[in-house]
């Protein structure tokens, strides 16, 4: 079964409901025509059946058991029957052999295909039935079994009838009708209905857009506390959050992954909370074990979001963004492409944020030097596939981290959510 998939503008949205509903129409017309069809055919071969089984009964007296000739003159009976519908019938004994056959109207072609045609003979109690095309004729053959009063099997009857082209064109005409007025119906009700529908699902948009912006202002608020407590300043989770997305596009990264992609990079040192102070905050370098304790943000970023399964697609940028393309990161050890892509793309923007911004520590490196020293780690940090797209975009994305103000970035960063999380599909104007 395939998932609706919500569009990306309500022009979209209108169009496909409005396709949907158009070919659903057509489709119930369709169903309609055929089930009418269907109910002429059946309708048909229950005249013929009547028919035969009146020829049946015609057998089954004693008289006609007693003489089973084949002569048409004793069977007045079958003649009567033959000028009301019937074109053709045959009767034949237990063994098979025809007994009595009579035909009117049929050209010889189609009676000797009648004759030579091999079919199932049906048991007591049921019946055999098929249309066909006889020529230019529209043909229904019906084969009865006949029985004596104690159940004794004494032979078949077989009626054809034909469909004259005045039924045939009555029928069409009818199924004609009836896939109309179907049709039509359906059109009216999805006409009348389609503002209703319009307005239910800008409702349900609206809900979810709300239930996404209050994830989203969430997912801010605790990535900023998390980088002023680290960095005094939350521009760095909006550069390398937005440095993540650029290269993803450049390499035509699925949707999804980029929408995992962002959540994970705006929380990816998250796991911070757990850290103490002293080892956060010291200015001077980590001793080992200090470094230890540090590396363990990673797994308490994972922990911190579990649960949650909005985040689910981020754990991968959180858990390990600090994995090395040659196996010797943390916390996993992971190497190649057994590193999630997310976290793949991630660990270069990040690097290369930290390289060029100005920290208390340090000062900012500029952008050709940033490129020799990252340069020199393809292949070891970065995967070198992901590095080689980057490299060509670090030139801008190195000018708007020294030119773009914050209300820029957040500007930016609202954009790519609403490329990547379609917050502005529900049409205006359709409100309860």
């Amino acid at each position: 079964m395939n998932n609706f998939v919500l569009p990306d503008t309500p022009r979209q949205l209108r169009l496909a409901l409005a396709l949907r509903l158009g070919v659903g129409a057509v489709a119930i017309g369709i169903l309609a025509g055929g089930i009418a069809y269907w109910a002429a055919s059946y309708e048909a071969e229950l005249r013929v059946k009547e028919l035969a089984i009146a020829g049946v009964r015609h057998f089954e007296s004693p008289a006609m058991r007693l003489a089973g000739g084949q002569n048409a003159s004793e069977h007045q009976e079958l003649t009567r029957l033959l000028g009301e519908e019937l074109v053709g019938m045959r009767v034949f004994g237990a063994d098979k052999r025809v007994l009595f056959e009579t035909w009117e109207g049929l050209s010889e072609a189609a009676i000797a295909s009648f004759r030579n045609a091999e079919h199932p003979l049906p048991k007591q109690g049921q019946s055999y039935t098929r249309s066909f095309r006889g020529g230019s004729d529209e043909l229904i053959q019906v084969l009865l079994p006949m029985a004596t009063e104690n159940g004794r099997l004494i032979g078949y009857v077989e009626g054809v009838s034909r469909i004259s082209e005045k039924e045939i064109e009555a029928r069409r005409r009818s199924i004609r009708h009836v896939a109309l007025a179907a049709s039509l119906s359906v059109s009216a009700a999805a006409l009348l209905l389609y503002p209703l529908m319009l307005a239910m699902l800008r409702r349900s948009n609206f809900l979810s857009r709300q239930l996404l912006n209050a994830n989203l202002s969430l997912i801010r608020s605790l990535g900023n506390a998390i980088a002023k407590r680290d960095a005094d300043t939350d521009a760095h989770n909006y550069r390398v959050t937005l440095f993540s997305v650029a290269i993803a596009e450049a390499l035509n990264v699925p949707t999804e992954t980029i929408s995992s992609l962002v959540l994970g990079a705006f929380l990816h040192d998250v796991g911070k909370i757990g850290i103490p102070d002293r080892i956060l905050l010291k200015p001077g370098k980590l001793d080992q074990g200090e470094f230890k304790i540090m590396q363990t943000h990673a797994v308490l970023g994972v922990e911190i979001v579990a649960g949650n399964p909005w985040l689910i697609g981020a754990e991968q940028t959180i858990r390990h963004h600090h994995e090395r393309f040659d196996g010797s990161g943390y916390p996993d050890g992971l190497s190649g492409t057994n590193i999630p892509l997310a976290a793949r793309i991630f660990a270069v923007a990040d690097v290369f944020d930290a390289l060029t911004s100005v920290r208390p520590y340090k000062k900012a490196i500029p952008l050709e030097e940033t490129l020799s020293i990252m340069g020199r780690e393809s292949g070891t940090h970065f995967d070198p596939e992901v590095f080689a797209t980057f490299f060509d975009l670090a030139p801008d994305l190195h000018t708007k981290s020294r030119t773009w103000e914050g209300k820029q970035w957040a500007a930016e960063l609202n954009s790519v959510v609403k490329r990547y999380f379609k917050t502005e599909t529900a049409p205006e104007g359709a409100a309860l």
